[in-house]
């Protein structure tokens, strides 16, 4: 069948004890500490990221549940407001904030805890927009899912109305 170190390369539970724990840590969002910022700085959005991939890929790197949890949760405020005090819908009670949930063997179960805080507590710390990496990678992402990445040096216009294009073509008129 398969040869003793080809099954500990499948197996990787083979070097572990086989115990395995579940931890779960919190991390607060700092909303209250950035108030002056222009219209609340978006934290789920950065953190969820176009469609939900950016909280997938730190999920997956860290084999690491991570859950938005409080006030601000739920997009929209309206539906927030009428689960507010249902049952499993207690935290929106609570400040805005992260819950990380791992269940690992205990040989690795606090380095990726500590990885997923790391993570999770950088992209927690707001930026200058200009400077913003991360930000514009998740935008080129977001473009990408829709169809719309324009190419750096493409011979695409830098205006994306139909009312202007790279050729100076203007539109046929319409009768109203």
């Amino acid at each position: 069948m398969h040869s003793p170190s080809t099954q500990n390369w499948l197996n990787t539970q083979s070097n572990s004890s086989g115990l395995i724990v579940k931890r779960t840590l919190r991390i607060d969002i700092p909303v209250d500490q950035y108030p002056s910022l222009p219209l609340q700085y978006n934290f789920v959005g950065r953190l969820l990221g176009p469609r939900g991939n950016s909280l997938k890929r730190v999920e997956a790197t860290t084999e690491c549940r991570v859950l938005i949890r409080g006030r601000g949760s739920i997009k929209d405020p309206v539906k927030e407001e009428m689960m507010r005090g249902k049952p499993g819908y207690e935290h929106l009670n609570e400040p805005l904030h992260v819950i990380v949930e791992a269940e690992l063997p205990v040989e690795i179960i606090d380095s990726r805890l500590l990885q997923a805080r790391e993570i999770l507590e950088d992209l927690l710390k707001p930026m200058d927009e200009s400077q913003d990496f991360y930000k514009k990678q998740q935008l080129r992402e977001l473009a990408m899912l829709n169809g719309t990445l324009r190419e750096e040096g493409s011979q695409m216009s830098g205006s994306v109305s139909p009312f202007h294009n790279s050729l100076g073509m203007k539109r046929a008129k319409t009768r109203v």
